[in-house]
């Protein structure tokens, strides 16, 4: 028997957590992911889409969580963003470090792939499915983010060896 995922609470329930990975790997920031998190939720209250089973509830809500991702990229006012000045600075965030900093030393578009192929266990055509993306692309993301990691991981142990 196939069982329709219709209920949105069951749905953010179970989803929610990859959802936000997601928007936190493709945006780099906490309160952004949370944004993302929370217009995907009111995009499935409003769409009320029908679900053939489980795994095409989780693509959709992905991929509508990497489209709001991108929209969120795109906003007039992220265009007219400055940096702080001396006299307001932001709290200093807590030093991460190892494979966690190197994910998110990445541009966004290698971090959602990287996300999704690692995280949440997504095989290359079902990342191309959610990104809009070629299989290919999807590959050849996965590589140069590994490369980059790889190098940035490098660095990272010579300047502790230095110390």
């Amino acid at each position: 028997m196939e069982r329709q995922w219709s209920d949105p609470e069951e749905l953010a329930r179970r989803y929610g957590p990859a959802v936000f990975r997601l928007a936190y790997a493709r945006t780099g920031s906490r309160t952004d992911a949370e944004d993302v998190m929370q217009e995907v939720f009111l995009r499935l209250l409003r769409a009320r889409p029908t679900f053939s089973g489980e795994e095409h509830a989780k693509a959709w809500l992905l991929r509508v969580a990497a489209n709001c991702a991108n929209d969120l990229f795109r906003a007039p006012w992220r265009k007219r963003e400055e940096p702080l000045t001396e006299g307001l600075s932001a709290p200093a965030e807590p030093e991460r470090g190892g494979v966690v900093e190197a994910v998110l030393a990445l541009p966004p578009k290698y971090r959602a792939a990287v996300h999704l192929y690692y995280y949440e266990e997504l095989s290359v055509e079902e990342i191309a499915e959610i990104l809009g993306k070629r299989p290919g692309t999807i590959k050849s993301r996965l590589y140069r983010a590994r490369t980059q990691m790889r190098r940035y991981l490098m660095e990272e142990e010579q300047d502790a060896q230095r110390l």
